[in-house]
């Protein structure tokens, strides 16, 4: 069944785009936040690395990109190429120094990361347009042929596929020979180093990967909305992806996809009807979630039946 579920998940993704054809910039957004909760998963759920600044590389690829849209070439595909390298350029550098620390220090300077990229940002108005954000941003038609539209078509179906590659990939990924040694790593980084595994090049290259990761996603969003705001390196945006992960499920890229859509969805409604008081709905999915369901909302089938076959037991 397990095998099937990657089809299963492009289908709804598909499904989304005619069941909503007037909303698909919010389902959009949706699938832009899936890919940067899977990178996070994968430095998080995976290498085990606590973060709460993948805004920086999510920022660091959108400003990447748009800049790179408006001064050399506006081509969409390269432009995520661009937002990628940027992402892991600086997941690169700063996970040098981040990579030898652990805990709430580590922590910690992962959100002063994305502080100090806001503030650069911020400051460097005649490039990034400061507080008024970058605008001018004109993308070329994806490969030559698909032009962005008013309605978003295009922008969806791009970031539906460009998500589809990302999952592909990571699925891969975490299969490999790299992916289990972050399995280990993540239980025990001791017992790894006494069997010789490099534990810190390898945490340092999980960290460049997920930076690569959320700088694409990133672009995705300067391309797509063709505005990139300062609220790229907000905390508010690593905090609500990391919560996202979290209902889902960290360790199974599964876990990011459905626990993104939940809370995104959840979000949207609550705040529809409630401007004001939408974050106790908020509040109360993630008690119910951790109390409930301590390993996210992809193991609540598993939980249905153990409850299932404890009530047949009972009864027998």
């Amino acid at each position: 069944m397990r095998r099937f579920l990657p089809f299963v998940l492009l289908a709804a993704g598909v499904a989304l785009f005619f069941l909503f054809p007037y909303n698909l910039a919010f389902v959009t957004r949706i699938v832009i936040m899936i890919v940067l909760v899977l990178s996070i998963d994968l430095v998080l759920g995976y290498a085990g690395i606590p973060t709460l600044g993948q805004a920086a590389m999510y920022g660091a690829g959108a400003y990447a990109a748009g800049l790179f849209a408006i001064h050399v070439w506006a081509d969409p595909v390269t432009g995520l190429l661009v937002g990628g390298v940027a992402g892991a350029g600086l997941a690169l550098v700063s996970g040098l120094v981040l990579m030898r620390t652990q805990g709430l220090t580590l922590i910690m300077l992962t959100i002063a990361v994305a502080q100090i990229c806001a503030e650069i940002a911020n400051r460097a108005r005649d490039i990034t347009g400061g507080a008024d954000g970058l605008r001018g941003i004109r993308m070329q038609p994806v490969l030559g042929l698909f032009e962005f539209d008013f309605i978003g078509q295009t922008g969806y179906w791009y970031a539906l596929a460009v998500a589809a590659l990302v999952f592909a990939g990571l699925s891969v990924l975490v299969r490999s020979p790299f992916g289990l040694s972050l399995r280990g790593i993540h239980e025990s980084p001791q017992r790894m180093e006494a069997i010789g595994a490099p534990v810190y090049r390898r945490r340092v290259t999980a960290y460049t990967i997920g930076g690569a990761i959320a700088g694409v996603a990133g672009a995705l969003t300067a391309q797509i909305t063709q505005l990139v705001s300062l609220e790229t390196f907000a905390f508010a945006l690593s905090a609500e992806a990391l919560i996202m992960l979290i209902l889902g499920g960290t360790g199974r890229l599964y876990g990011a996809v459905i626990g993104t859509f939940v809370f995104m969805w959840v979000h949207h409604t609550a705040a529809a009807n409630d401007p004001f008081n939408w974050l106790f709905v908020i509040g109360a999915l993630v008690l119910a979630v951790v109390f409930f369901l301590p390993s996210g909302v992809i193991s609540a089938p598993r939980a249905l039946t153990r409850l299932l076959k404890g009530d047949r037991d009972e009864r027998a």
